[in-house]
């Protein structure tokens, strides 16, 4: 897991008109959890932004006044009409203790599904994983290049080193379906073939003119 370095300070006050307040000059109201008690903090938004926009896990080495804490990142709050972030929530992390933290996915290899006209859908973009800090990758591989038009690769299907994957077996990770594209090809081959096919039954049973006399 990639490591990053951000220093914050503590809260003297809390409360809503502090936050407010703390937003106005550009600081983000922080918490962490799993300590004995709670440990609120800011720190200014521009200092989140290579653990935030990047599809990759972090261990954050946060310094608050002096003290080291090692933490993950569980939950932003974003503003719902600017994406300013609002707030952020973290955990305190141990080297000797298992963590869970989300990891995101990252495809690999060129399906053989894919290659014969099929659709990759991703289900899944990030996934639940259960180990020590160690032993944590910045992403999960997934493999592709052995799936087939209506395949799929199911959580129960993956399997690393040293963690463990929450989410249910079951749950779809990625599947390559059949495009719309070749559906309508072959459904408008389809169509024409009955068409020029009916042309000389119809031919066959309208009578010569000689025999309507008759």
């Amino acid at each position: 897991m990639k490591i990053i370095e951000i220093k914050g300070t503590l809260r003297k006050d809390l409360g809503k008109k502090s936050s407010k307040l703390l937003r106005k000059d550009g600081n983000v109201p922080c918490v962490i959890y799993g300590i004995k008690e709670n440990v609120h903090f800011y720190s200014h938004e521009n200092n989140f932004k290579n653990l935030i926009y990047t599809p990759d896990a972090h261990l954050v080495n946060l310094e608050l006044d002096g003290t080291a804490h090692k933490v993950i990142l569980q939950d932003i709050q974003f503003h719902p009409v600017t994406d300013k972030i609002n707030h952020i929530d973290f955990i305190q992390v141990s080297e000797e203790k298992p963590i869970v933290t989300s990891l995101p996915i990252d495809v690999t290899g060129e399906s053989v599904g894919v290659k014969a006209g099929g659709k990759l859908r991703i289900k899944k973009r990030h996934l639940k994983v259960r180990g020590f800090i160690k032993d944590i990758p910045d992403r999960l591989l997934v493999d592709i290049t052995e799936v087939k038009i209506h395949h799929s690769i199911k959580v129960g299907d993956l399997s690393y080193d040293n963690i463990e994957l929450i989410d249910p077996k079951i749950t779809t990770v990625l599947s390559v379906a059949t495009s719309r594209v070749a559906q309508k090809t072959e459904g408008e081959e389809g169509a024409e073939a009955p068409a020029e096919g009916a042309e000389a039954p119809a031919a066959a049973a309208t009578p010569a003119p000689e025999e309507k006399g008759k």
